[in-house]
């Protein structure tokens, strides 16, 4: 989809395409790059603060994931910290359809940490969808969409000066109409997917309650760029139920697929199978530096099988590196599979 560098390469951006000389490009959006470039992936993996790296994105994909994103970047950090940009970002040849997410409160730092992905991936998207506290303080995701003008100024920057689409991901607001308002606007600046999560940002945690899929109809079938519905998606039938229900051109997963990444291929696959094969791809992409990361997503994973067995967590727990992990998971299946104790060792 875009022209790849090397794990490690970057470019460091320059004055063309600034704010003051627009690029004067001519590129492919809305449905013609949808369908014609990124062939219309239906399910897509989406941005997740500490997980949604390298090795797991092309776990995704081996079970019919067609788009994935990146974690969400602070674009200040990304613009002007090589180590941040080094440590966080990576990519493969193999990492197609590739999404980069930032967030972001200012339209030219956002740009400048665009261009060092530009070559790189298949679009940029803005987050404008994250309701935790550290994004109010911040004054970025969620809490932006009270600010339209500002929002406007993001998106329309990256859509002017970018060789490649921006992408939107936002929440719903309670009235209907000011979701639509606020999606129409994106629309307007440049915006050419949008992914729609349906839950206001109130609803988070304890209160998360249930995405709202009829909101998210009115958005697709107010817009005329592809809409992604995100929110109560745990099963395939999940999927194809939501489909049905929103008439959108595909369908965003989050937790779900923590949970179970073979969930859009519908497939019943050994959670301890899913493991050994993340755990490999997570050593050919060199994923060792963030092994935390790593833990997080076993721990995930297993979790049905650890919440039955408690005293088999506190393995995973003890673990620092791939191997480690890898012999971790051999024992517990072990123990599971036939009923004894596992060595705490």
């Amino acid at each position: 989809v875009a022209i790849m560098k090397g794990e490690n390469e970057e470019e460091r951006p320059d004055s063309i395409g600034s704010p003051s000389r627009p690029l004067t490009i001519s590129k492919l959006g809305g449905f013609d790059y949808f369908n014609d470039v990124l062939k219309r992936p239906r399910h897509v993996l989406a941005p997740m603060v500490d997980h949604s790296f390298l090795g797991f994105r092309h776990l995704c994909r081996k079970y019919d994931t067609h788009m994935c994103y990146t974690p969400m970047f602070h674009s200040r950090n990304f613009a002007i910290d090589p180590t941040y940009r080094a440590h966080f970002f990576t990519t493969d040849e193999n990492d197609r359809n590739l999404v980069v997410q930032f967030c972001a409160n200012d339209a030219e730092t956002l740009l400048s940490a665009a261009r060092y992905v530009e070559g790189r991936c298949a679009a940029v998207d803005i987050n404008f969808g994250c309701p935790q506290n550290i994004a109010k303080r911040g004054n970025y995701g969620a809490f932006l969409m009270s600010d339209p003008d500002l929002v406007h100024e993001m998106v329309k920057i990256l859509h002017l000066n970018l060789s490649i689409p921006v992408f939107c991901k936002m929440r719903v607001f309670p009235d209907v109409e000011d979701t639509l308002r606020f999606a129409l606007m994106l629309q307007a600046s440049g915006c050419q997917l949008l992914a729609v999560h349906g839950r206001t940002k109130e609803q988070k945690g304890h209160n998360m309650g249930l995405a709202d899929w009829e909101q998210i109809k009115a958005v697709k079938e107010r817009l005329s760029i592809p809409v992604l519905a995100n929110g109560n998606i745990q099963t395939a039938e999940d999927v194809r139920q939501c489909l049905a229900a929103t008439g959108c051109d595909g369908v965003m997963s989050a937790e779900g697929l923590l949970a179970n990444p073979a969930l859009f291929s519908g497939k019943e696959v050994s959670p301890f199978d899913l493991c050994m094969e993340y755990l490999e791809l997570c050593e050919q992409a060199k994923e060792e530096t963030y092994f935390k990361y790593v833990r997080s997503h076993i721990l995930k994973i297993l979790k049905e099988q650890l919440d039955l067995h408690m005293d088999m967590r506190d393995v995973l727990h003890k673990i620092h590196n791939i191997p480690d992990a890898r012999e971790a998971v051999i024992q517990i299946r072990r123990a599971i599979e036939n009923g004894t104790d596992i060595d705490p060792e």
